[in-house]
């Protein structure tokens, strides 16, 4: 077995970072998509959800980074092109969302396909004994999850 300058078997580390990669390809399409519904939301809600969604994206520029710095840090390359991030990732691009049921149910839907990654992740590097990778998720994951509650809670939906 070989390992890294981190102590990390690299068989394993560039499994990670391949699944880092697809992570930052969602998240950078959760971000646009937290972009276009910040700059769109329209209705009575607005003045509350133009700063939400601000907030969040904020969150995920955060998050992008560290996704990037993790990759590299197990010594592969972060993808960089949105046809990258387009061609690998499975949140859905809300166009054109300007309601805010439909802007709040985008974000819940995103945030759901991003756990599911995270959580394979996770598992991937605990096994890895990754510890960066596996703290770094572990943390994005409790914020999602507190974030998903409240996003249903505001649309009179359980977990």
């Amino acid at each position: 077995m070989t390992y890294n300058s981190i102590g990390l078997n690299t068989f394993k580390t560039e499994d990670l970072a391949n699944d880092l990669n697809h992570l930052l390809a969602n998240f950078q399409i959760y971000y646009q998509n937290l972009r276009g519904i910040h700059w769109n939301i329209r209705g009575k809600r607005f003045f509350d959800l133009h700063v939400k969604f601000e907030e969040l994206y904020t969150d995920a520029t955060i998050k992008v980074d560290e996704i990037a710095e993790r990759i590299l840090t197990l010594g592969a390359t972060p993808l960089h092109t949105f046809e990258d991030y387009s061609a690998k990732a499975e949140v859905k691009v809300g166009k054109n969302i300007s309601e805010d049921d439909k802007a709040v149910r985008l974000i819940v839907d995103s945030l759901t396909e991003l756990l599911k990654i995270e959580r394979e992740i996770l598992e991937k590097s605990g096994d890895a004994n990754d510890e960066g990778t596996n703290s770094m998720i572990s943390d994005f994951i409790t914020e999602q999850e507190k974030t998903v509650w409240m996003m249903k809670a505001w649309l009179n939906e359980t977990i």
